[in-house]
């Protein structure tokens, strides 16, 4: 006769009260807890809901990670647990036995079910296995909390599924003794009513990151104010007007409702992206005066900035202490560029990645931002393709960054020199010009990694990278 161990032994007992149907709360009671997910994923699979709904009242953990036992949500499983639930939320005094305090249904934690059902056992130390016993499951002591449900809000339809919608429907009759919890809230489809309503239902602290891709207008933002504003730990907002609109902050952050303000009032940002948002010269300032604490990094992208927003972006406090400044596609040909340079002076102490791209600053233009950069003594990465600069101006741009010492990645447009009509490099001319402009850098210091003239190389395909110091090809 073979000897089976004391583990085993359990586990069969346990799934002999499944078989049998003789599970009850009180047998449930005297059983070990190392037997408890082995018998859920018995029970699950077998879809003995009743069984479920007992083993759910008397669970021994503190979280039962249902959505990754489950990984496709089952209407009849959901139905089970949250009965299970509803038993001992209808109890006025806590049972001695209740212990769980968060039901996950996201797909987030495999690992629980395979340590305790011993598919992992002989990984698992017992000094591990009796530290998840004594510090994870440790009852919480004193007045009652409110039961955490957490889940992940992918909408990517316009209504909700039949599970999701069962279970807000559960919350909604259940406010005050469960908390709805979202880190990550995203919005492909929904209408932005019937998701102002969901919002509702999800307990603001939980969500971090919202994500709203909805075509609607930009002044329409105020009506989320008012469920934003309750969000003390939101750090990361992506708002989408239309096709390619968007709006992106990053950053802690604190919602100050104000519905008369086309944008919501941000105190603790850290990133600021702005692309193709087609009235953005109309609402530039009210979006920077909004800004109540300085950005870290401001991105804006395919836009037009006439002298006024220009003019914006030197005044207001919340750029005054940017580490990166990234202005892509934004045609500055006719722009006075005299508040950029303020901008730039302001920074200098602290900006360390700044990108000109695509911007068509001229010769005449490039003189008004040379001073400033040149004490941008933090600076490490200058971005300055797309621009239409002549060899002589490169030069004098050459000699003001040579005293930057930290800076470790340059990227440069090919002189207009080496251009022909259609605006196409000729390499003919722009090898020996390159090499002239190096020689030009070096009287001030050696560069580290540098590149004049479009990327990737078409001769070589060269990407600028740490086994790049200069780019020669011919």
């Amino acid at each position: 006769m073979s000897l089976q161990s004391p583990s085993r032994l359990l586990e069969l007992a346990g799934q002999s009260l499944l078989r049998n149907q003789f599970l009850t709360i009180f047998t449930l009671d005297e059983l070990p807890r190392e037997v408890f997910p082995l018998m859920f994923m018995e029970a699950s699979s077998m879809r003995h809901f009743e069984a479920l709904k007992l083993m759910v009242q008397a669970w021994p953990f503190l979280r039962l990670p249902l959505g990754s036992l489950m990984k496709t949500p089952d209407l009849e499983t959901l139905q089970a647990v949250l009965k299970g639930l509803d038993t001992l939320l209808a109890q006025k005094l806590r049972p001695r036995r209740w212990k769980l305090q968060v039901l996950d249904l996201r797909d987030v934690d495999e690992n629980f079910w395979t340590i305790w059902s011993g598919a992992r056992a002989l990984s698992c130390s017992p000094e591990a296995m009796s530290k998840r016993q004594t510090v994870e499951d440790c009852p919480r002591m004193g007045e009652r909390q409110p039961l955490k449900v957490f889940i992940d809000l992918c909408l990517k339809k316009s209504t909700l599924d039949e599970c999701l919608s069962y279970l807000c429907g559960w919350i909604h009759y259940r406010r005050g003794l469960v908390h709805l919890c979202c880190n990550k809230v995203q919005n492909y489809s929904m209408p932005t009513s019937s998701f102002r309503n969901l919002l509702k239902r999800v307990y603001p602290d939980s969500i971090q990151e919202l994500e709203v891709r909805r075509k609607c207008s930009l002044n329409k933002t105020g009506k989320f104010a008012p469920y934003l504003s309750q969000m003390s730990n939101l750090r990361k907002l992506f708002l989408a007007f239309g096709n390619d609109d968007e709006l992106y902050v990053s950053g802690q952050q604190q919602f100050v409702p104000d519905l008369d303000c086309p944008f919501l009032c941000l105190y603790y940002p850290q990133m600021l992206y702005i692309r193709k948002i087609s009235n953005i010269e109309e609402h530039l300032e009210h979006l920077l005066r909004c800004l109540k604490n300085p950005l870290g990094t401001f991105i804006f992208c395919h836009a037009y900035l006439a002298d006024r927003d220009m003019e914006c972006l030197s005044q207001y406090p919340s750029l005054s202490q940017l580490k990166e400044l990234h202005l892509i596609h934004i045609l500055m040909g006719t722009t006075n560029l005299e508040p950029l340079g303020a901008l730039l002076e302001k920074v200098a102490a602290t900006l360390e990645i700044l990108t000109l791209k695509d911007c068509q600053i001229q010769d005449s233009q490039l003189g008004l931002l040379l001073p400033a950069l040149s004490r941008c003594s933090q600076l490490t990465t200058f971005y300055f393709r797309g621009n239409e600069t002549s060899t002589n101006a490169l030069k004098d741009l050459l000699r003001h960054t040579g005293g930057l010492s930290k800076l470790g990645l340059e990227l440069y447009p090919a002189p207009l020199e080496c251009l022909d009509n259609r605006g196409h490099v000729n390499w003919e001319i722009l090898t020996p010009i390159r090499a002239e402009l190096m020689r030009t850098l070096r009287e001030f210091r050696q560069p580290k990694r540098i590149f004049f003239g479009p990327i990737p190389c078409p001769s070589c395909g060269s990407w600028p990278s740490e086994k790049v110091d200069f780019h020669l090809c011919s």
